[in-house]
């Protein structure tokens, strides 16, 4: 690790958990379209919302990657099918956004980011769409690529390129650290980057998968292992 120059770091279930969140962000969204287009409640329940989200992968595969385009396709969809002719689908996305930032970071988070930043170049790599300014973390990172951005998703090798062109290393001096063993532990391998893999529930690495350079619990042990 005495090569590395730049760290990219995956943000959702690595320095917070994102399921609970999401699931707060679309409860809340659902109640503001009760209370703002009831015709919508009325006609679609919370799940059925989630599952029209496959018809709308399906119809829209070449924006797999934007989950912005993707939620507020859906919202469109299904403002149209209860009637409403104007309705307003970036005030309705708002309300989702606002909770979907609101998240808990792990405990060792902030401090482990504050500490490699003295002596690495931070790269925040994501395949979703968390606002760094809204959740307060932006002037720990040094540059920030997203799904959306870079047009490609992990573990798509673009979307890894562009964050290595962000670092200014190259990708043989670049470790990505996530939590995902396919979308970033083989995704980054593939692209030439050293691997870590945070592994919080001590799951079994697959077999299917070249292992990754290391496994840590949480982020807090990079601290160590960067020295």
């Amino acid at each position: 690790m005495k090569d590395i120059r730049t760290i990219t770091l995956d943000l959702d279930d690595t320095l917070w958990e994102i399921h609970p969140v999401i699931r707060r962000a679309e409860l809340r969204l659902y109640e503001w379209l009760g209370d703002n287009y009831p015709r919508i409640t009325e006609m679609f329940t919370l799940e059925a919302t989630r599952e029209l989200r496959a018809r709308v992968l399906e119809r829209h595969a070449d924006r797999a990657h934007d989950l912005t385009f993707l939620r507020q396709t859906i919202l469109s969809e299904i403002a149209t099918a209860a009637g409403y002719t104007e309705f307003l689908v970036e005030e309705a996305f708002a309300v989702f956004d606002e909770v979907r930032n609101d998240v808990d970071m792990f405990p060792e988070a902030r401090p482990t980011l504050v500490a490699l930043r003295e002596r690495f170049t931070l790269v925040a790599l994501t395949n979703g769409n968390a606002n760094l300014e809204k959740i307060g973390i932006a002037d720990l990172f040094d540059a920030h690529i997203n799904a959306q951005m870079a047009g490609a998703a992990k573990p798509e090798r673009p979307i890894f390129d562009a964050a290595v062109e962000a670092g200014g290393a190259s990708a043989a001096q670049t470790l990505h650290v996530g939590d995902h063993p396919w979308f970033d532990v083989h995704g980054a391998r593939q692209a030439g980057l050293r691997t870590v893999w945070v592994n919080r529930s001590e799951q079994e690495w697959p077999d299917e998968y070249e292992a990754p350079d290391v496994e840590v619990r949480h982020i807090g042990e990079l601290l160590e292992l960067m020295r």
